[in-house]
């Protein structure tokens, strides 16, 4: 699957090798996969925009499996692009799959996923959400600040993903709410 650079910095030589991997990730051996999975992940954020691209055009969902696996192996430049991309792209398995990346990204994914759920995309929210959840632990204490925001939207939302956490993300619902109580 050839795909094209949105971006115009990247040296040709460099996007061929980025497709070329990229088409790897449908190759019939498990080896060839998982290799250019590393090799993406080695390119970093180059590789980014046509990882997404790929994610979106495909409709194998093994193949958008290892690509999503490809983003999350880059990281942090794939955060705000991959976010992005889900805002514009409402297809289910596109957001399902790029859900999976972000969740797999732990930490450093915890507040931009957060504030991405003050979108008024209720099934963007629960993608979102289904990402936190996946991080868990790192992502508690971030949306336990949050069930004081100014926004209702991003509150609710901070509470709904803490209790669909259960056991992980309600003790701190619970104490934070006990904690408000005893202040009045």
């Amino acid at each position: 699957m050839a795909l094209q650079n949105p971006r115009n910095d990247q040296h040709p030589a460099d996007e061929q090798k980025i497709n070329k991997l990229i088409a790897a990730l449908g190759d019939p051996s498990i080896d060839k996969r998982h290799e250019a999975v590393e090799a993406l992940g080695e390119c970093g954020e180059p590789a980014v925009p046509l990882l997404i691209r790929a994610l979106a055009d495909s409709t194998d969902n093994d193949y958008r499996w290892y690509a999503a696996v490809s983003l999350s192996r880059i990281g942090i430049p794939a955060i705000d692009p991959l976010i992005t991309a889900m805002r514009k792209n409402r297809e289910k398995n596109f957001r399902r799959y790029g859900a999976a990346a972000l969740g797999s990204m732990g930490a450093p994914a915890v507040e931009p996923l957060i504030d991405a759920m003050g979108s008024d995309d209720a099934d963007l929210r629960g993608y979102l959400s289904r990402a936190l959840c996946r991080i868990g632990k790192p992502a508690v204490e971030p949306l336990t600040r949050r069930l004081d925001d100014a926004d209702i939207i991003l509150r609710t939302c901070a509470s709904l993903t803490l209790w669909q956490m259960g056991e992980t993300g309600l003790p701190s619902m619970v104490e934070k709410i006990q904690g408000d109580e005893g202040k009045s």
